[in-house]
């Protein structure tokens, strides 16, 4: 099928709408990178299989001519709830099936596929409650999903489900209803910011890019996605590529430009193919490529992997890696939007951004405006990791609370433990604590309290964290992939994840603190980047909120958390000790000295922590404290 007018297209949605409305069992198979680690596809598969086997009439894929009363299965996205997957979702009932097993699949089909009755055993159960239904559970039910909305009820690989589910119908559009000003004055009323961690007003620079004279411009979207515990983009461009395609061709028609490019990390194959495909569909279908739905706009778009660089997630640094250069950031001002990919003028929005396009055109400004702080409107998806029960990708208001997130959403700290601070905005964002629960998640909020929205991820952390050795974790991370171009970042960096070290391995001094504030005050305020300008974040954030945790390190030698290995403390127990002076033979620094025969001691000033004593002692006599 191939459509060449606004038309067909109407026709075209007609028909697979119809096609979604008479499938009379839908059995939607998580196919997201973390549940077709689980094994989701075999399942789909063995489903298929057993189905076929019952001579049931069974599709994968969307037939162009409807068909009455069909059992479809789909390879859908994400559905968010990563925990508990493999995930299988079921309609029309609207059953959610979590860590379903190649076991389980017989039982599936027979009690609820063909006779229509709920597995128990398969539902989510939290505190003695069970909830059969997807909606009913906690961990959806408390969100608002817009750029999710298709991501675990569509097929993720299908075009004509997109176009059925109401797709396309944006560009549709811009292309024949509104002009280039009035589509960048409803994306400047929306007020849309970026979600890629900036968040720059989304209007403001595409007025920037179409005020330029110079020809041609560009379409960029960043998918490269480098933060530590981050999945937003890689979910929507594997759950559902199309609304972000869509996103791209409205900007290209809005700022006048023909040519696109995704910039995606080489770490995420299955993003690339489901990619590729979608293009593929796009174009054969008549919605990429020359002269659109019989008009006068043609639209290209290239997929460009990246190596895995952080830096190339900064805008200048991309499109030198597109170019074929070393990913490196250069000078500002001019900006991306004058001087962008091959030095033309360039729209360069992230994955999330582009993908909140489509809606924002199709329902307006006015209704978007209704979710969030005035400032800060919309909704925002964000990774949950780190020590938290619902691990998942989850989309919320911006201006929704931690504590919202934390406690109704991700189900709380699972093991009897506190929730002692989250990691929000990735290695270049800060620390927030329990004073901070009911602080607004938006732009400005989280500015003032000295972290930052970032691309959206939030690692949780529980009272057995060590705050210090996060710091320099996410140092270690920085320091590792500065491009080095700039000696703030590149020196500075490094100096501070030396100190770092020095003091996690029981080596720091009490000057030590201050010489990190003036490192990175330093590293801030001259760093090129905006990545090397919020590198210290995490270090300052941690000193301002949990400093007797370092002073805990430095003056008492000790880990309140009990993590770093260097702070770990080992003795010997005389009533134990048979004086067998195996332990001393096993220390290769001779830190265990004493008589045979008699109780032998530890030299802490020696003792590397090694823990070869231990394993060495047959007589449980050595032990470990902190």
């Amino acid at each position: 099928m191939k459509l060449t007018s606004r038309a067909d297209l109407k026709e075209a949605r007609q028909i697979f709408s119809r096609a979604l409305q008479l499938q009379e069992t839908k059995i939607l198979v998580c196919a997201g990178t973390g549940c077709i680690a689980g094994g989701s596809l075999i399942i789909r598969d063995k489903i298929n299989e057993l189905l076929k086997a019952k001579s049931l009439p069974v599709t994968v894929e969307m037939a162009d001519e409807p068909h009455d009363k069909e059992i479809n299965i789909k390879s859908s996205g994400c559905h968010g709830f990563c925990e508990m997957g493999p995930l299988v979702r079921i309609e029309p009932q609207g059953f959610l099936y979590i860590r379903v097993q190649l076991e389980d699949c017989e039982e599936i089909v027979n009690e609820t596929i063909v006779a229509g009755k709920h597995i128990p055993r398969l539902a989510y159960t939290f505190e003695d409650k069970m909830y059969p239904k997807q909606d009913e559970i906690p961990f959806y039910r408390q969100q608002t999903r817009v750029v999710l909305e298709h991501c675990g009820h569509i097929d993720a690989t299908s075009v004509k489900e997109y176009i059925g589910v109401g797709g396309y119908s944006a560009l549709e559009k811009a292309l024949f209803e509104l002009t280039p000003d009035k589509i960048v004055k409803e994306m400047s009323d929306s007020g849309l910011r970026g979600r890629g961690g900036g968040g720059f007003p989304v209007g403001r620079k595409w007025a920037e890019v179409q005020r330029q004279k110079n020809k041609p411009k560009y379409v960029v979207c960043n998918g490269d996605e480098g933060d530590p515990g981050a999945f937003m983009d890689r979910s929507i461009m594997e759950g559902d590529p199309h609304r972000m395609l869509e996103g791209m061709i409205i900007s290209g028609i809005a700022c006048d430009a023909s040519e696109a490019y995704i910039y995606v990390r080489a770490e995420y194959p299955m993003a690339v193919n489901r990619l590729k495909l979608a293009i593929e569909q796009a174009t054969d279908i008549g919605l990429l490529g020359d002269n659109i739905l019989g008009s006068n706009f043609s639209f290209k778009i290239k997929i460009n992997r990246g190596a895995g660089a952080f830096v190339c997630g900064e805008g200048s640094a991309l499109t030198a890696s597109i170019e074929g250069k070393r990913g490196m950031p250069r000078v500002k001002p001019p900006r991306t939007a004058e001087h962008g990919l091959f030095n033309q003028p360039t729209v360069l929005n992230n994955v999330e951004t582009f993908a909140n396009v489509p809606e924002i055109l199709n329902r307006g400004a006015n209704w978007y405006n209704k979710y969030g702080p005035a400032k800060s409107p919309g909704t925002k998806a964000f990774a949950l990791t780190g020590n938290i029960r619902n691990t998942g990708l989850i989309e919320v208001p911006m201006g929704s609370t931690l504590r919202t997130i934390i406690y109704d959403i991700g189900g709380g700290i699972p093991g009897g433990a506190e929730f002692k601070a989250v990691q929000i905005g990735g290695p270049s964002g800060g620390c927030l604590t329990t004073d901070d629960l009911d602080l607004p998640l938006d732009f400005d909020s989280l500015k003032k309290a000295g972290a930052m929205v970032g691309s959206g991820g939030l690692v949780v952390m529980d009272s057995n964290t060590c705050m210090v050795e996060v710091a320099r974790f996410f140092m270690n991370f920085i320091q590792n992939e500065s491009c080095g171009k700039c000696v703030p970042c590149r020196e500075g960096t490094k100096r501070m994840l030396m100190i770092l070290e020095r003091i996690v391995s029981g080596r720091g001094n009490i000057g030590d603190l201050d010489l990190l504030l003036e490192l990175a005050d330093t590293v801030s305020n001259t760093a090129l980047c905006g990545l090397g300008k919020t590198a210290p974040n995490p270090v300052v954030s941690t000193i301002r909120k949990f400093r007797d945790e370092y002073l805990a390190h430095i003056v008492d030698k000790r880990c309140p958390g009990k993590v770093c290995a260097k702070m770990r403390r080992y003795y010997v127990d005389p009533e134990l000790c048979k004086g067998c002076s195996k332990c001393a033979q096993a220390c290769a620094s001779a830190a265990i000295t004493g008589k045979v025969k008699e109780s032998f001691s530890i030299d802490l000033s020696k003792c590397t922590r090694c823990g070869a004593c231990i394993n060495t002692c047959k007589f449980s006599a050595i032990k470990e404290g902190w």
